[in-house]
């Protein structure tokens, strides 16, 4: 490697560092706040998500505007101040299910009404954990530590991946989707997703169920992002886009979180799920 692609490698990396540092503050920063604070980030990123899958889809900018139109009405329910409360999350899943289906109707693209739900679900699902309330946790709100649990684990899972990845090398894991990441990536990227989420468990009570299930959620987070990059390798683009230095596009840096986001919310609300439906069969 010559000094000038070292110089601009070091560089790539330290605008990555940068960029993920922001984008974790204002993540925390937004988790602390809650609700529209919360929601309205959640929403930003939803949308721009939705224009790139467009994008690698090789969507028309009519039918891109469709689709971001299609995804909003849910994403405006989700809204904290929305009056449907206890029922609104079944309502939010039947209004994603028809703004997929108004999108398939309106632009003839299935792909991109499967956009509509992998830009919306996480949405959902990561609204729904933060809204969790209990005693026990920081000030009673099990929705903090449930929702820095899900969404950190996706971040500790990246970085072990990467660290362990870079210094260990080895097999790839998928050498025809993404040539970079490797069987020792991964599992350096479990290790370390494990041990967050065993230290969520000792120092804010994260429930066992949660903490016994980080090691496969950090599968899952890889496996999102071994999604979007066959999406990527389909559409022949390095990135989904070009908004976040060091890192491409929004999907690229939240690409582990969208499965990981639902898994995590069906996690945190089974208890209320089991209840009703031993409630339902007496």
């Amino acid at each position: 490697m010559t000094s000038r692609s070292r110089s601009g490698s070091q560089s790539d990396l330290g605008r990555r560092i940068v960029t993920g540092a922001a984008l974790a503050a204002v993540a925390i920063v937004a988790l602390i706040a809650g609700g529209v604070p919360f929601w309205l980030l959640a929403v930003i990123a939803a949308l721009l998500m939705m224009a790139e899958w467009a994008e690698l889809h090789a969507a028309t900018p009519r039918q891109k505007r469709q689709a971001q139109f299609a995804l909003s009405v849910p994403l405006a329910i989700m809204a904290p101040a929305s009056l449907i409360l206890e029922t609104r999350n079944f309502f939010v899943l039947g209004l994603l299910a028809g703004a997929a289906f108004f999108t398939v109707i309106v632009t003839r693209r299935r792909e991109l009404a499967l956009g509509v739900l992998y830009c919306g679900l996480p949405v959902l699902a990561l609204t729904l954990i933060r809204r969790q309330h209990a005693p026990g946790a920081i000030g009673g709100d099990w929705g903090l530590v449930w929702a820095i649990w899900a969404m950190a684990l996706v971040w500790m899972t990246d970085i072990g991946a990467y660290a362990t990845g870079r210094a260990l090398g080895g097999r790839r894991l998928a050498p025809a989707i993404s040539p970079g990441k490797t069987w020792a990536g991964l599992a350096g990227g479990v290790v370390l997703a494990s041990l967050f989420g065993a230290f969520m468990h000792r120092a804010y009570g994260l429930p066992l169920r949660l903490t016994v299930a980080t090691p496969a959620l950090a599968v899952l987070a890889q496996a999102g992002d071994l999604y979007e990059s066959w999406l990527k390798r389909r559409a022949g683009v390095k990135d989904s886009g070009h908004l976040l230095p060091g890192h491409g596009g929004v999907m690229d840096r939240l690409d582990g979180l969208v499965p990981v986001a639902p898994a995590a919310a069906l996690l945190a609300v089974l208890p209320t799920l089991l209840h009703f439906t031993a409630s339902w069969h007496r």
